[in-house]
């Protein structure tokens, strides 16, 4: 399970995996690499220019979007 909340004194948010909380250099890298994510999968025909691959780009997309609010709250 993924949980995130900003704290104060910390720019970075509090994220918890699996029971395991990460440090902030940790959540830092997880939120870059949810950015870099969100950003790919805004490119059309990033999975493929077919049916499945669009329909699964934009899940993805909209799910990362998702994260990434709770990340960056």
């Amino acid at each position: 399970m993924l949980l995130a909340m900003l704290t104060e004194g910390n720019p970075e948010a509090d994220v918890v995996i699996n029971g395991v909380k990460l440090t902030p250099g940790q959540s830092m890298a997880l939120r870059v690499a949810c950015t870099s994510y969100l950003s790919d999968m805004s490119e059309p025909g990033k999975l493929g220019n077919d049916e499945h691959g669009e329909t699964m780009r934009k899940g993805y997309h909209t799910h990362m979007e998702v994260i990434l609010g709770l990340i960056i709250r």
